[in-house]
């Protein structure tokens, strides 16, 4: 079953907050299997943006960078991820860019990681696995 990241799973990474060691367990495991984990291109911009706009922009290209070599597929935004973004944001009324990892996890049968209390609606639909 593939693993889905969001933008908070890997912000809580790099800044080494609650839930890091889950995270960097499952890289390490990513990598040991010759497997990745995926992202959308959504939650990989707004990941930049984040960095970017709190710590500036040479910041933002390392952790672009840093992305670029970890064990994680960067999956591009296709008609049937935005429509199914669109269904989940319809039913769930998460934020827009939350929509696409859950779009994802959806459409990969896959199992969502995060610690964003904002996908606990989302529990009877997607499988998620709770990073703190």
């Amino acid at each position: 079953m593939p693993k889905i990241l969001d933008t908070h799973s890997l912000l809580v990474f790099f800044e080494k907050d609650v839930g890091f060691d889950k995270v960097k367990s499952l890289l390490v495991e990513a990598a040991q299997k010759g497997e990745n984990l995926l992202l959308s291109s959504i939650s990989f911009g707004e990941i930049c943006n984040i960095v970017s706009r709190e710590c500036g922009q040479e910041k933002a290209n390392e952790i672009e960078n840093i992305i670029k070599t970890l064990p994680i597929e960067i999956v591009d935004i296709t008609t049937p991820l935005s429509t199914e973004a669109f269904r989940i944001k319809d039913i769930y009324k998460l934020s827009y860019p939350n929509c696409f990892p859950a779009a994802l996890a959806k459409l990969q049968k896959g199992e969502l990681v995060t610690g964003d209390k904002e996908f606990k609606k989302t529990e009877r639909e997607l499988k998620i696995e709770w990073i703190n």
